[in-house]
């Protein structure tokens, strides 16, 4: 995201998903940058699902291909959506799930075995799964760019005070990337636990 917490640029189409220059959030990831190099190798290493939105499944679809995300890894990926597609790539890494996140998540789990299970794209599925208590880390690779408008991440919560506990900081040139962990309220008495 951007450091005004912008995920996407203005006027996002199919052409441009991530909006009108929004591709600047991501060249972090495709660069010659040895850190962020290392960083997307080890992220892809422990990746074993994918949960995704289905607008983030259309939109990323062109470049994704049938292997997904995670490109030749061919790791699982699960798109929310209201209505499953028929017509999906032949051989692509791709369920569709229509009874909601928490189906998506144990489907995701289950498929990923040892793996770690990420939520990717879409502000508003990103949103669903924080208030609903389904995330236990959230990461920001946070660009040193800024954008006038745009889609935030965060907007629209209505979850109060949520507590976050830095796991890792790496900051690189065209990145920083911040870890994490979601402290759980405790149900007695309602503070974070540790």
């Amino acid at each position: 995201m951007s450091l005004g917490r912008y995920m996407t640029a203005s006027d996002q189409s199919t052409a441009e998903p991530l909006g009108e220059g929004g591709q600047v959030l991501h060249t972090w990831a495709f660069g010659e940058d040895k850190q962020n190099q290392r960083y997307m190798a080890s992220a892809t290493a422990e990746l074993g699902a994918v949960i995704a939105g289905r607008r983030t499944y259309d939109h990323s679809l062109p470049w994704w291909g049938a292997d997904g995300p995670a490109g030749p890894a061919r790791r699982p990926v699960l798109v929310v959506t209201h209505e499953a597609l028929t017509d999906g790539p032949e051989g692509g890494v791709y369920t569709f799930v229509t009874d909601g996140i928490e189906s998506a998540l144990r489907r995701a789990k289950a498929a990923a075995g040892n793996g770690n299970v990420t939520v990717m794209g879409g502000a508003s599925l990103g949103q669903q799964c924080i208030a609903a208590g389904l995330i236990d880390e959230i990461s920001i690779h946070l660009v040193p760019v800024l954008s006038g408008d745009g889609t935030r991440m965060f907007d629209n919560l209505k979850i109060g005070h949520r507590r976050l506990e830095p796991i890792e900081t790496i900051p690189t040139p065209s990145a920083t990337h911040l870890r994490f962990r979601v402290v759980k309220p405790d149900v007695a008495d309602g503070k974070g636990t540790t």
